[in-house]
């Protein structure tokens, strides 16, 4: 996949696009890159998306927390590899925010970006206001030379709340985690939600109760972190991974006050790894964080939650052994 930030430097080919901020690259981002990338094979054209580096709403208002699936790069990474040929990174500006959808479609898409075919969303607008929709895009790209083609709705097999088929959006998937949901969530983002950062000191509390943990210092502030609780986590660095027992919360048993923590106890091992850079990958959720009565009741608690965890991290372990071999 080719990056192109700047189309003074580097000039795109015709291509056949479509528009988003893809936070996540979910299901429904897959299915819709998917079609780009098969009317694009049959018009003999490049497949291009055009994103934002930064979100929109954030630009608007430098207060705002988008929270996240993804980061900047880590959306770059997961778009190169469903392999589309052109990122084409669209630095959304209060100039470019004031475009009407026609002078959005003439001066960037067709004029800068060189877009032949355009694959709008199902519910996706654009444009000052997003007063417009579907119809008026085919108006529209009929005038300026673009053809405009309506994606087919994305249907998943995903039940929430006995709800089959619910529609995928980074807004549902954002929801799932707050309520610590990272399976559900990962049945829609098509992988495992993950956190990257680096180990900073911390109390050392664990430690001193047989319970040592690495402390994480999330990379980018906007990124969402899951509702508290314990978690089964997968902790990689230095290109190895390891079992993980996750706790995100304030340490409640010992009165830690309002600070939240992010403290993964890694099992069976027993190395000091300050200031490395690791990722935190969400299996399942065992339990919320509880308050117990003494730091006796909640040790006797840590040993059955690592059991429980290494019990769930060894079968999703097979599974997805067994599903690779199929």
């Amino acid at each position: 996949m080719q990056i192109i930030r700047d189309t003074s430097a580097i000039n795109p080919e015709p291509s056949v696009a479509t528009i988003g901020f893809f936070d996540g690259v979910h299901a429904g981002h897959r299915y819709l890159i998917q079609q780009v990338k098969e009317i694009a094979a049959a018009k003999g054209l490049r497949s291009a998306l055009v994103t934002f580096p930064v979100h929109p709403r954030k630009v608007m208002n430098t207060n705002y927390r988008p929270e996240l699936l993804t980061t900047p790069e880590e959306k770059i990474s997961l778009l190169a590899d469903i392999g589309v040929d052109y990122c084409l990174m669209l630095d959304f500006t209060p100039e470019v925010s004031r475009l009407t959808a026609r002078e959005f479609m003439t001066q960037l898409l067709k004029e800068r970006y060189q877009v032949k075919y355009l694959v709008i969303g199902y519910d996706h607008r654009f444009g000052h206001n997003r007063s417009e929709g579907f119809e008026d895009y085919v108006r529209y790209g009929k005038e300026i030379g673009i053809e405009v083609i309506r994606a087919k709705a994305y249907t998943s097999n995903i039940e929430i709340e006995n709800v089959p088929n619910v529609p995928v959006s980074s807004s549902l998937i954002r929801k799932l985690l707050h309520q610590g949901e990272v399976d559900l969530a990962a049945d829609c983002l098509k992988y495992e939600y993950f956190l990257d950062g680096i180990v900073v000191g911390g109390y050392q509390v664990g430690r001193k109760i047989g319970f040592p943990t690495a402390n994480l210092s999330v990379d980018d502030p906007d990124k969402l972190i899951p509702a508290d609780g314990v978690y089964a986590v997968w902790v990689t660095f230095d290109k190895k991974t390891y079992m993980g027992m996750l706790n995100i919360g304030v340490r409640p048993t010992i009165d830690n006050g309002p600070n939240r923590t992010i403290e993964v106890n890694i099992l069976h091992f027993h190395s000091d790894i300050y200031d490395k850079f690791i990722r935190l990958t969400f299996v399942k959720r065992t339990r919320p964080e509880l308050k117990f009565s003494s730091i006796d009741e909640l040790i006797v608690q840590l040993h059955k939650d690592a059991e429980e965890t290494e019990a769930i991290l060894l079968a999703s372990k097979a599974g997805s052994n067994s599903r690779e071999t199929k």
